[in-house]
């Protein structure tokens, strides 16, 4: 039963990091691949935008980081209430690793956004119809580097809490053992 739960650990802990690293790298890439100022054809008054290909980068980089983020919370979430389940109802203050984990939310979130208007500034931005108001708008520089970070952030807030959540669970399993032991 221990070795399964290794390799449980082994799995989830290495969907998380490659997820997470996979999205890194599309997010980065679709940086440098982003429109630029030379690409706008101005026709008077409208503008034309073509795609760019950073739009298929960064859903990408969405959906591994989405990946990522519900694999963690479903490994710590796993482990938390098979340990609740074992208590009486007791009322606690928040631990470390739940504020890890809100603060991997928070900022899962806004890399989110980031990543989700980004790539959808990339989009072909036809004349007279535009991102926005029908005038064409480019992705500002640093926005989908931004959103890795910020993902990264997130992923390691996420890995963090799981990490405290299992040296928790381990501690008390030593404390089980040590009070059979003595008795």
């Amino acid at each position: 039963m221990k070795i399964q739960n290794q390799y449980n650990f082994i799995l989830f802990l290495s969907t998380i990091i490659i997820s997470g690293l996979i999205s890194f790298a599309l997010c980065f890439i679709a940086e440098f691949k982003k429109s630029k100022k030379t690409d706008i054809r101005l026709d008077g008054n409208l503008c034309y935008l073509p795609r760019s290909s950073a739009v298929g980068l960064g859903i990408g980089g969405l959906i591994c980081l989405s990946i990522a983020q519900m694999t963690g919370n479903l490994f710590i979430y796993r482990k938390f209430y098979s340990r609740q389940q074992n208590r009486g109802c007791k009322v606690r203050k928040p631990s470390v690793s739940c504020i890890l984990l809100v603060f991997s939310w928070i900022s899962f979130g806004l890399a989110v956004i980031l990543m989700s208007v980004a790539t959808s500034m990339s989009r072909s931005q036809p004349f007279g119809e535009g991102w926005l108001d029908g005038e064409c708008y480019l992705v500002k520089d640093g926005v989908f580097i931004g959103s890795a970070f910020l993902g990264l952030l997130a992923l390691g807030s996420t890995l963090g809490s799981g990490a405290i959540t299992i040296s928790r669970m381990q501690a008390e399993e030593n404390r089980k053992v040590h009070a059979q032991v003595d008795e």
